[in-house]
């Protein structure tokens, strides 16, 4: 990237800085004026025409002042912003919000998500845990009626699925037990992106071919895997808080926003960006996300564990003129609150 001389810095932080705050494009004299920087407004006019001209700032109109491109945005970012430390009374309030709950992960993320959106203002979202991602635990099959069973599944993390299997005979609980009994020791603490392979390796062993007992269970929990491992949803509150920010007053582009917002799938692939390099609060501008519906947002993530098991990625969808400063410390803290809740929930 092209370097820029303390005072282009201090020209470019001054206009981002102003443009988050008001959302109008930022003239030399207010810079002068309410930024400390001790040069006339013509010398900032002339560091702001050169800081277009490297594709940093954009002017909208003829007469009016600057604002930062996706370009300027990013080297603010990286380079110029100073995130603000979360005070205590607000760590209290999230750690408060997260009180009460039944211990059941659904319910957790969901409001997880609910408290995003809350205290930051814009729309919170939460990745459910892919199967994939842990290792097995425990299976059960359930006879609810004839010929209909529930499986569920239980990951080494605490992740439960259950599916509702059709069959075309009717098995007795008793068997449906056997069948559990002997899934159990066969793929305890496999990791479950290993399953579908070991299931497959099993079928062929002359036991199962002769064994009809086997033949079915391992038959059963194919059903089963292959519904669940590679499956993602998504929790999203707070779409509507986007209509306070005065960019997506336009009807039409506000409509575009929420339709892609509406679209999981795209979403999902959003976050799983943020899955590749788990490694804390990372920012993602809408050009960067390779998503050509998703050009007007910005997305706030981090990672959430169970220990040593990453889990899902959550964070804050809003426009690319967020306060940044403000939301990456309650995006950092409630993933670093979600991961100790979910290892132990007696420590918050």
């Amino acid at each position: 990237m092209t370097e820029l001389t303390k005072r282009d810095q201090e020209v470019l932080g001054a206009v981002v800085t102003d443009y988050i705050q008001t959302g109008e494009p930022v003239g030399s004299r207010t810079i002068s004026k309410r930024y400390g920087i001790r040069v006339s407004s013509a010398t900032i006019r002339n560091v702001m025409a050169d800081l277009e001209e490297l594709g940093f700032l954009l002017q909208p109109h003829t007469s009016a002042g600057r604002i930062p491109t996706d370009k300027g945005l990013r080297f603010y970012l990286d380079s110029l912003m100073q995130s603000k430390a979360l005070e205590d009374a607000e760590r209290a309030m999230i750690r408060q919000a997260f009180q009460g709950m039944q211990k059941d992960l659904k319910e957790t993320l969901h409001r997880t998500s609910r408290i995003l959106s809350k205290f930051c203002r814009q729309a919170g979202v939460v990745l459910w845990p892919k199967l994939s991602s842990t290792r097995f635990r425990h299976i059960e099959f359930v006879r609810l009626r004839p010929q209909q069973v529930m499986a569920v599944l239980i990951s080494k993390s605490g992740l439960l699925h259950h599916n509702l299997l059709e069959l075309k005979e009717d098995i007795g609980q008793d068997e449906l037990d056997k069948y559990s009994q002997y899934l159990n020791e066969l793929l305890q603490n496999v990791p479950l992106g290993e399953v579908k392979r070991r299931i497959l390796a099993e079928m062929k062993k002359e036991k199962v071919i002769f064994d009809q007992l086997y033949s079915r269970a391992l038959e059963m929990s194919q059903r089963v895997f292959h519904e669940n491992l590679e499956s993602s949803d998504i929790y999203i509150e707070g779409q509507t808080n986007l209509f306070n920010n005065p960019e997506f007053s336009d009807m039409q582009r506000m409509r575009r926003i929420l339709e892609a917002l509406e679209d999981k799938s795209r979403i999902v692939k959003l976050l799983d960006m943020t899955l590749k390099t788990p490694t804390g609060v990372r920012i993602t501008l809408g050009s960067e996300s390779e998503l050509d519906e998703l050009q007007e947002i910005s997305l706030i993530s981090s990672p959430y564990w169970r220990g040593d098991t990453l889990l899902g990625v959550l964070g804050v969808i809003g426009p690319l003129r967020m306060d940044y400063s403000r939301i990456i410390p309650v995006v950092e803290f409630t993933a670093s609150l979600l991961s100790q809740l979910l290892e132990d929930p007696e420590t918050c």
